[in-house]
């Protein structure tokens, strides 16, 4: 099936989407036996034994990067690279440029399809930090320990941190803790306070 340069991206969205799946859903090893089922026919399919182990080996450190940023680190950066290593495994592993192609394009593909099982599975207990889930509201138990920051709602300023998407923010002189929604601000950018929900402070780029 493999001579065929489109077949390769559907090996290797089905692998990544199962192996990066693994790491969002509590799905006890299941989904990472499929994805590694794939990922291997991809690699044993174009590549001699000797470079089978060597792209095996840099696709998995892509892998371990993405599981130490979301238990370790978390602030994204690791979990870029190892995006980019799983990238650039499977390109240089293919025959052909077409086939690459093919293959980088499934990666993507597959890594974004991976958030749909964040519908139907329980989630893991990763990137809490980046990603902020947890609400700090009065229903969820939670007491600001300063009401005042509703006031700062529509404020401009500047960040004095890179947010990644936490860092710190200097409105009307004084210093906050803020998240920015997500996306990443470098340090000096001006920014606009959208929301307050308790203590936390959420800004957006001007």
């Amino acid at each position: 099936m493999l001579t065929y340069d489109w077949v390769a991206l559907f090996i290797t969205l089905l692998g990544t989407m199962f192996l990066i799946g693994e790491l969002l859903v509590n799905m006890r090893g299941v989904f990472a036996v499929i994805g590694l089922g794939f990922i291997t026919v991809y690699f044993s399919s174009y590549l001699a034994p000797e470079m089978f182990v060597i792209m095996m080996l840099v696709y998995l450190l892509g892998i371990a990067l993405i599981i130490i940023d979301g238990k370790v680190v978390n602030d994204g950066t690791l979990a870029t690279i190892g995006a980019v290593t799983m990238i650039i495994a499977v390109g240089f592993s293919a025959p052909n440029w077409v086939a690459g192609l093919y293959s980088v394009i499934g990666v993507i593909i597959g890594g974004a399809a991976s958030l749909v099982f964040l519908k139907v599975f329980k989630r893991r207990d990763m990137w809490t930090k980046m990603t902020l889930n947890d609400q700090l509201t009065s229903e969820m138990g939670y007491n600001s320990m300063n009401e005042s920051y509703s006031h700062l709602v529509g404020s401009s300023g500047t960040t004095l941190t890179d947010m990644r998407p936490v860092g710190t923010i200097r409105v009307n002189g004084k210093e906050y803790s803020a998240v920015s929604n997500g996306k990443w601000l470098g340090k000096g950018e001006s920014i606009r306070v959208a929301a307050v929900d308790g203590t936390k402070i959420l800004v957006e780029k001007t």
